[in-house]
């Protein structure tokens, strides 16, 4: 019995993500032809391996077991492959979601220096602040900073950003410097959308507790939450590079209740089975981000 490992990739990514029509989607293949892959998959190991609806897929006990393998199993296959042609030209596509200031100030100046190594390579990259759903989307690298609760995702650590409070000198004209934390009740916090409600997150002692706190703005990404507080809308926590960065427009305040330094994390979506092309592009993306990992930006 041979088993056609195309075939058992598309089962991988059906089975992971519930899907046959999203699975085709990611694999940029129509779904009947994802259809077909599993059905001759079914037939090579005699076996049924998902049970199919019009609205859900289900794996059977056979396809659970192969899920449990099947990734290790693809991962030995491409690195054997990589073996005897580690030369060969690098193509495909790889979809990245990264953070808009990473994407704009570092990952795309470079982006011709990778292109340039492997012409027929494709890059997509979607720039934004909101956290995607990974997998369900069809990213194979996502760079999250902060804390990471999606399943499914294999990260590898850059580093992480240290925080600082800052506020505006027109907002401290207007509403006093805080030097408490019962003075700082009083104030205003520019509030990120993420976060579920607005909060100052400090230390005490060995512990990270958050405050509420009053908000007049809401903004959904970084470069608007570090406008808004240069306007003088709220009290904002950013990376201590920002008071470098903004020079006198942002006056560091509360220096001794920091919130918790934010862990920077490149992450993929390809469990054990993480293909060439994604492996180039993540390590090339280390080297370009892990230098300059003080300055990305923590949400």
């Amino acid at each position: 019995m041979s088993i056609d490992l195309d075939s058992l990739k598309v089962f991988v990514r059906v089975a992971e993500l519930r899907s046959f029509t999203d699975a085709a989607r990611q694999l940029g293949i129509p779904k009947a032809r994802a259809s077909a892959r599993v059905l001759r998959l079914e037939a090579e190991l005699g076996t049924q391996l998902l049970q199919r609806s019009t609205r859900v897929v289900r794996l059977t006990p056979e396809g659970e077991l192969l899920l449990k393998r099947a990734p290790g199993f693809l991962a030995e296959a491409d690195e054997i492959e990589t073996l005897f042609h580690a030369g060969r030209v690098l193509r495909g596509r790889v979809r990245m979601e990264l953070p808009v200031v990473v994407a704009l100030r570092f990952v795309i100046p470079r982006l011709p220096e990778l292109l340039a190594r492997h012409p027929q390579l494709q890059v997509d990259i979607c720039a934004s602040d909101r956290i995607v759903a990974a997998l369900r989307e069809g990213f194979d690298l996502v760079l999250r900073i902060g804390a990471v609760a999606e399943p499914g995702l294999v990260g590898r650590r850059i580093g992480e950003s240290t925080m600082m409070n800052c506020a505006s000198p027109s907002y401290l004209r207007q509403y006093g410097t805080p030097r408490t934390l019962d003075e700082l009740r009083s104030h205003l916090v520019v509030h990120y959308a993420a976060d579920p409600v607005p909060n100052f997150e400090y230390l005490e002692g060995d512990v990270y507790r958050e405050l509420p706190m009053r908000s007049v703005v809401t903004v959904d990404n970084f470069e608007a939450y570090e406008e808004a507080c240069i306007a003088g809308l709220g009290i904002a926590q950013v990376p201590r590079h920002g008071l470098e960065r903004h020079d006198n427009t942002l006056v560091e305040i509360l220096p001794e209740f920091v919130a918790r330094p934010a862990p920077i994390v490149l992450l993929h979506t390809h469990g054990r089975s993480v293909p060439r092309r994604v492996r180039v592009v993540m390590n090339w993306l280390m080297g370009v981000l892990a230098p300059i990992v003080g300055e990305l930006v923590p949400r």
